[in-house]
């Protein structure tokens, strides 16, 4: 839902159910109240007419006596009946205007002729509960009024009421600046988010505090630094794309123009020339395609027994003739990742050996490993790579113009760093003793048992390799 067509915002919502939780516990608190001082209040009136029932009981004075002699309260009174007729009553006040009540009076003699001693009645008063007392010369009778006894309870819960309504015009007021608090990093997050563009990428929050929307903050800024990064690789990509292309189409497109339509073998040289270009944009296609598949992390994900991963590296790179492929060592160690592109990622590397050694000369492969890391490396003979120039080698499309050369299409060792970093790991290049560089693959361990190393040296022909069994 859109903002301009949005009824109720966040903000009031998350509001109205704070002061809906806080009404609803003031209203159960106060009905509470209210029941248990109400049942308190009619205990204590009944208890009073069980203590004026025994005190007339063992009374042998006259009934209209025992009223004279009685102090009535400012809620109750009391009658000496002789059927309908009233022998006496307590003052009023304080006390209850009982006698001038004829239809209490009646009600009462009634009720004393139908045998009930106790029970509650209908007055002028409002309702009243009784108790009945022969005694000698009629009837003693107590009236408590409950509207009366009442009446503080009411007071009470009128004023909790209103003391309530305060607090909770209190709570929303303090409530909703304190939400206004609380929801303004987000919009302050939205407001920003809303003037990024593809374009600009540089904005960033201030992250203030060490609550939720603190953590939130700092993941939207990892997050954009994390776009800003791609975006930034997908520009010096397509950069580096569009540079690669121009050579390809210009040497084509120089040699169709220059091209002699009669002359056979000029266009025969034109067209094997036009094929060859093609088929080194169709490489580079191809090159890419991969390194996109790995960088949006399309890769499965298995445990791996690195030992087994070394000899079938081994034995596809002993293939590639004119060089003698050895094992020097195979980890005894498990690391999870795409076996399928850790192969790839290490013929790569064992093709690049094999581009720039000298014919004949031995290369190896071999895996090492400690607690943490599995070091999948390949060692070349040939004239090595410069200390100063080892960082550029994993970059896209950078080629060292050094004797190592400048063939291919510059993203063969982009592509194998790529595959480590997706696997938690890195590339780096050291020299080897005696002229040449060793490249390594550093890939985590994973629920890996006791590291070691299997010292195997096993010697292979110029195709196929001849593996010794590990067990």
């Amino acid at each position: 839902m859109s903002r301009a067509t949005r009824s109720v915002s966040t903000r009031v919502r998350l509001l109205g159910a704070i002061l809906g939780v806080v009404l609803l516990g003031m209203i159960l608190a106060g009905g509470v109240t209210f029941l248990v001082q109400s049942d308190r209040v009619m205990a204590n009136a009944q208890r009073q007419l069980e203590g004026f029932v025994s005190t007339v009981s063992v009374s042998d004075q006259d009934a209209a006596e025992l009223v004279r002699s009685a102090v009535p309260g400012r809620t109750d009174g009391t009658l000496a009946l002789d059927g309908a007729r009233v022998l006496a009553a307590t003052p009023s006040p304080p006390g209850l205007a009982l006698a001038d009540d004829d239809g209490l009076v009646t009600a009462l003699a009634a009720a004393i002729a139908e045998g009930r001693s106790t029970g509650r009645l209908d007055s002028v008063h409002g309702p009243v509960l009784f108790a009945a007392v022969p005694a000698s010369g009629g009837s003693v009778v107590q009236v408590i009024s409950l509207d009366q006894r009442m009446e503080l309870v009411s007071l009470s819960t009128v004023t909790y009421a209103a003391t309530a309504l305060g607090v909770l015009v209190l709570v929303g007021v303090a409530g909703w600046f304190v939400t206004g608090r609380l929801f303004s990093p987000l919009r302050r997050l939205r407001d920003t988010t809303d003037a990024i563009t593809i374009d600009d990428l540089g904005t960033r929050l201030r992250a203030h505090g060490n609550d939720e929307i603190s953590d939130l903050t700092t993941s939207v800024n990892s997050m954009l630094d994390r776009l800003a990064m791609s975006v930034e690789a997908q520009r010096q990509l397509l950069d580096d794309v569009r540079h690669e292309l121009k050579t390809p189409i210009t040497i084509v497109r120089g040699h169709l123009e220059m091209m002699d339509p009669a002359d056979p073998h000029d266009v025969s040289e034109t067209r094997d020339l036009g094929i060859a270009e093609l088929d080194r944009l169709s490489r580079l296609v191809d090159d890419i395609d991969a390194l996109a598949d790995v960088e949006t992390g399309a890769l499965s994900s298995a445990v791996i027994d690195v030992g087994p991963l070394t000899d079938r590296v081994a034995e596809l790179a002993g293939a590639i003739p004119g060089h003698a492929w050895s094992v020097e060592t195979r980890a005894r160690v498990r690391i999870r990742g795409d076996a399928d592109r850790l192969v790839q990622a290490w013929l790569q590397l064992a093709d690049n050996a094999a581009k720039y050694t000298p014919a004949g000369m031995p290369i190896e492969i071999g895996s090492t490993a400690d607690d943490k890391t599995a070091r999948l490396w390949v060692r070349d003979h040939g004239p090595g790579i410069p200390p100063a120039s080892r960082h550029r080698v994993f970059r896209r499309f950078d080629r060292l113009s050094t004797r190592r050369g400048v063939e291919g299409s510059g993203l063969g060792l982009s592509i194998v760093d790529a595959i480590a970093k997706a696997h938690d790991g890195h590339c780096s290049v050291s020299e080897t003793p005696g002229g040449g560089a060793t490249v390594t693959l550093h890939v985590p361990v994973t629920g890996a048992p006791a590291a070691g190393e299997l010292p195997t040296p096993v010697r292979a022909g110029d195709v196929v390799l001849q593996r010794e069994a590990t067990g």
